[in-house]
């Protein structure tokens, strides 16, 4: 099994980048650590050999040491070093306590997060948050960086993340360079078109902030994202 000899869209790395590391086997997740094979062995072939290696396959390596695994044919201690501080890393991530995210309830707990960041920059940044169903922020994107118009803000861009993470709603934030946070004929416009992808997708925009100097604009409590 011979990594070289994999399709190009079956390539690990490949598929990592395409797919995401959701969708890659345990296989194909341990030649990435191992990165090259040895000898005549692919890392593939050597991921292979270390998964079999106990009949607790993959959990075989949560308490292995270093000189066992180096016992394989192929692994020596560098790479057994690798792959056991990978397995290190992901029991730390998965034993590190959550922080509770905070419930969003109206528009100044946006405005709250984002108005000392936006206030003075000197372009236009349009970010989309990914609300769940808690009401919580559970990822944020900057959309674009300048004017904003439907060619920055096409919905495409704008809810690519929000249908990858399953976002249960969105609200858009964006700042005025000018310090003046009423938003313009294109906020408007642009609003109701990703308002109009929102409804399509299932994803409903519950309210664009506008961010000035000191200041912010509701877009939702303001009336303006009316049909």
């Amino acid at each position: 099994m011979n990594i070289r000899e994999l399709p190009k869209r079956e390539k690990p790395r490949e598929k990592l980048m395409r797919e995401g590391k959701e969708h890659l086997s345990n296989m194909e997740i341990l030649s990435i650590i191992i990165g090259s094979g040895s000898g005549k062995r692919s890392a593939m072939e050597l991921a292979a050999d270390v998964l079999s290696a106990d009949k607790e396959g993959i959990r075989y390596l949560a308490e292995c040491r270093p000189e066992e695994l180096s016992q394989i044919k192929g692994i020596g201690k560098a790479k057994a070093c690798e792959i056991l501080a990978a397995v290190e890393l992901g029991k730390r991530i998965a034993t590190t306590p959550v922080e509770e995210k905070p419930i969003i309830k109206s528009s100044s707990n946006i405005a709250a997060i984002f108005m000392e960041r936006m206030r003075y920059y000197k372009k236009e940044h349009f970010v989309s948050l990914m609300i769940n169903a808690k009401g919580q922020i559970i990822e944020e994107s900057e959309v674009s960086i300048g004017d904003l118009c439907s060619s920055t803000t096409h919905p495409r861009e704008v809810f690519v993340d929000a249908v990858r993470r399953s976002a249960g709603s969105v609200i858009f934030v964006h700042n005025h360079p000018s310090g003046d946070p009423e938003p313009s004929e294109t906020d408007i416009s642009t609003t109701k078109r990703l308002m109009e992808a929102g409804e399509i997708l299932g994803i409903p925009v519950l309210d664009h902030i506008v961010i000035g100097d000191g200041r912010y604009v509701s877009m939702r409590a303001s009336g303006l994202m009316e049909a």
